[in-house]
């Protein structure tokens, strides 16, 4: 298998081989009605990228007239490994270079036993995946980690929930160990690009993705492109304040969003709520999974649809609290489209319908009035996706 050694030549070349990537295999033709280039600079330019060997002919386009041209494609062979470490779960997915998913595992893993054993855990994954013949080798990764990025340089900085990750070269280790070129952000913000690429987002450009899981953040798309600040911290939306003198936060304040409601805060709420005896069908579902047996969103999501009163509640009241962020986010930013995503999406439409309420009766209704707020479509492929779209973007730029 041929590994991808080149790189565009200039920005019109990366242009071609994205265009190739988000839409698939297509004639010059076509390619020539979509970049500003003359028949015979864009011929060129094509010509160079099949001599570097990233794209091939792939079969005669349908006529428009004329002699009939070859369809271009990105070369099959390609393939990305997209990583998105969560806080207590690890997804790894190879994709072919149109990001399309050709195997996907998914591993329990506690993202506090720091950064060695993860990315043991991580390479062991990846090499499952290349024994199954999925790939030889990689041409390019994409890493999401949940916490702060400082991007260029792809390492995390001071994450509140990844004690031991502060300052760790993530970028640099990785491309050692996997022998390729490897670029590292936030998971959210891979949500958010996956999204983009393959799921409900398709057709926006300028949207909010929010992700609960055991913490909460936020990707942030301008134009089509993710912002990630100065410095990285864009979208930490998990410790704006949402109540004065509140809980206190694995971040050092009081009050934070994700002290409130995330996945921790709502297994910590449930499992009290279960042993005060204030919800039995909670209650039950301790016992049965033992006297150390830890509630999860998932559990309280099923108590909910047992029509458990406090489980409901409990939702009701992290939505409220969630859609009176979301609501000052939106009258900030005027988005096209919010997206919720993560794994405490497993409560569906009673949190949604909370968030809802929050947003479009707290925001003007200019910024509200044909404003959808729906879930993700990709669930557990968004951030893999999105870790893939983040490594090729990089690859088909100008060298």
């Amino acid at each position: 298998m041929r590994r991808m050694t080149a790189r565009p030549a200039n920005a019109h070349q990366a242009r071609l081989l994205r265009l190739l990537r988000d839409g698939g295999p297509n004639s010059r033709a076509q390619l020539g009605d979509q970049v500003d280039l003359s028949r015979s600079k864009l011929a060129v330019e094509v010509d160079r990228l099949l001599e570097t060997g990233l794209v091939v002919a792939d079969g005669l386009a349908a006529s428009r007239g004329g002699r009939r041209s070859h369809n271009i494609r990105l070369a099959p062979e390609l393939r990305f490994l997209g990583v998105d470490i969560g806080a207590t779960s690890v997804d790894v997915a190879v994709t072919n270079a149109e990001l399309e998913v050709l195997g996907h595992v998914n591993q329990p893993m506690d993202v506090r036993e720091g950064p060695v054993a993860v990315f043991e855990q991580v390479l062991a994954m990846a090499a499952k995946l290349k024994a199954s013949g999925l790939a030889e080798g990689f041409d390019g990764a994409g890493i999401g980690v949940p916490g702060p990025v400082r991007f260029p340089e792809g390492v995390p900085v001071a994450p509140p929930i990844m004690p031991g990750w502060d300052g760790f070269p993530v970028r640099e280790a990785l491309s050692q160990d996997l022998g390729c070129p490897v670029m590292v952000d936030n998971d959210v913000n891979l949500m958010a690009m996956g999204e983009q690429h393959a799921g409900v987002a398709r057709s926006v450009h300028d949207f909010l993705c929010i992700k609960i899981g055991t913490g909460i953040g936020c990707g942030i798309v301008v134009g089509g492109e993710v912002y990630r600040g100065t410095t990285g911290s864009a979208g930490d939306i998990g410790h704006i304040q949402v109540e004065p003198d509140g809980r206190p936060c694995a971040c050092g304040n009081r009050g934070c969003l994700e002290a409130h409601f995330s996945g921790a805060a709502l297994a910590r709420d449930a499992e009290e709520a279960a042993r005060s005896g204030r919800s039995p069908e909670l209650a039950a579902l301790i016992e049965a999974e033992g006297f150390e047996g830890r509630l999860s969103a998932a559990d309280v999501a099923t108590a909910a649809a047992a029509g458990d009163a406090v489980a409901l509640e409990l939702i009701r009241e992290g939505g409220n609290r969630t859609g009176q962020v979301i609501a000052g986010l939106v009258s900030f930013f005027n988005p096209g489209l919010v997206v919720i995503g993560g794994g405490v999406t497993g409560l569906g439409h009673t949190l949604l319908a909370a968030i809802r309420t929050q947003v479009y009766r707290q925001s003007l209704p200019l910024a509200t009035g044909n404003l959808p707020i729906v879930l993700g479509e990709l669930g557990p492929t968004a951030g893999v996706i999105g870790a893939a779209r983040l490594i090729s973007d990089h690859l088909f730029s100008p060298a």
